[in-house]
């Protein structure tokens, strides 16, 4: 009996911990979160499969869909034409705002960024387009009930 038991809290070990790895094992990530009424959005890019997910305004939802080998080429256009690596973040206090960071792990644009702090003064135009080309993402391959 304890060996089945045993056996039984392996199985569940092990199920738990897989379940996570959707948001570890990942090439580029972008995230939203935070605000007076806190709001958790995720997309998660590894090759061209995408991971999507929203918790917030009682609303809680996840889908996984296939981004296209253009997608990734047009995002990855708009990373190294605004300068994803040389955008400066700020280091004001900002609270209660929704803060957007993007990772990405591989790739000449290889870096992480967030406008937690706030971003620079003359690097928000590149920040807003590089934030504007993954809601684009999201906009067309996410189905929102």
């Amino acid at each position: 009996m304890k060996r089945i038991i045993g056996i039984l809290f392996a199985i569940i070990v092990l199920i738990s911990c897989n379940s996570q790895k959707v948001y570890s094992d990942f090439d580029i990530s972008y995230s939203k979160s935070g605000g007076y009424t806190p709001i958790y959005e995720n997309l998660l890019i590894k090759g061209n499969n995408a991971h999507y997910s929203f918790e917030g305004q009682g609303k809680k939802y996840k889908q996984d869909f296939k981004i296209t080998d253009e997608d990734l080429k047009k995002l990855d256009n708009t990373l190294s034409q605004n300068n994803f690596r040389r955008i400066q973040e700020d280091r004001k206090k900002i609270y209660d705002n929704i803060a957007t960071s993007i990772n990405v792990k591989k790739g000449p644009n290889e870096g992480s960024k967030t406008d937690a702090s706030s971003v620079m003064p003359n690097f928000k135009t590149n920040w807003a387009n590089i934030t504007n080309a993954f809601q684009e993402i999201i906009n067309i391959n996410v189905k929102k009930p």
